[in-house]
């Protein structure tokens, strides 16, 4: 459980009563949940999962020690019939799982782990070597993380892109976005079309209406904390 807020006696209350009703343990300042450190510092805190990086890096047993700059190569258009079936599937369908929760601190794998999970129930050595890349990614980026300012404006700031036909197989476009508060990324999404869309314009569109119910429902979110906002939205 983590108890957080800005008032440093009611929290104690709040331990002092849980104790009283149930057994626990006060591990005191929040350093390390679910795989996610935590790190504070002056003027905010960082969140990173370095740690499940170099677990999953252990996992996988690379064989070698080659490093890449980016997760995936430019302009990349994966299908289904790439390349030759895996014999064994676990292994893929591990550490897509895996990357799926590490998006939590690394938006920067959000893309690559969107493509890469399309295929978990069929997948090729092709695909397969785009996975090794995302780990080879992972280790020269191991130590990045998010920070969270202690001191920022109460605004958002939207961003949402499209990639148009992204998919050959189906020809459905695709959507992204990422919310700021202040200087703080709190919402990041990659994610497929439900429909076929007939120009660049009605995908970018279709991107910009799954960034508005994202942006409304933090509204209301934000409202239920009695936070009143201003809300600007970029589109890429």
């Amino acid at each position: 459980m983590i108890i957080t807020g800005d008032d440093s006696e009611y929290i104690a209350f709040v331990k002092a009563h849980i104790c009283d009703q149930f057994l626990m343990n006060d591990l005191g300042p929040l350093r390390y949940f679910l795989g996610i450190e935590v790190s504070s510092i002056s003027d905010g805190f960082y969140i990173s999962q370095e740690k499940y990086i170099q677990d999953l890096l252990a996992r996988a047993a690379l064989g070698d020690e080659r490093t890449v700059e980016t997760p995936m190569e430019l302009n990349v258009k994966l299908q289904p019939t790439d390349g030759d079936p895996l014999s064994d599937l676990t292994c893929y369908r591990h550490l897509v799982e895996s990357f799926v929760y590490l998006v939590v601190t690394r938006p920067d794998i959000s893309y690559p782990v969107h493509i890469l999970s399309q295929f978990v129930s069929a997948p090729t050595t092709i695909h397969y070597s785009h996975l090794l890349r995302v780990l080879r990614y992972l280790r020269s980026t191991i130590t990045r993380r998010l920070f969270f300012p202690r001191s920022t404006s109460l605004q958002l700031q939207c961003y949402s892109d499209a990639m148009w036909t992204s998919d050959p197989s189906d020809r459905r476009s695709l959507s992204a976005y990422c919310v700021f508060l202040g200087g703080s990324l709190i919402a990041w999404k990659t994610k497929k079309q439900t429909a076929v869309s007939r120009s660049s314009v009605e995908a970018e569109l279709r991107a910009m209406g799954l960034l508005t119910a994202e942006v409304t429902w933090l509204r209301w979110l934000l409202a239920d904390f009695g936070v009143s906002i201003h809300t600007h939205s970029g589109f890429v």
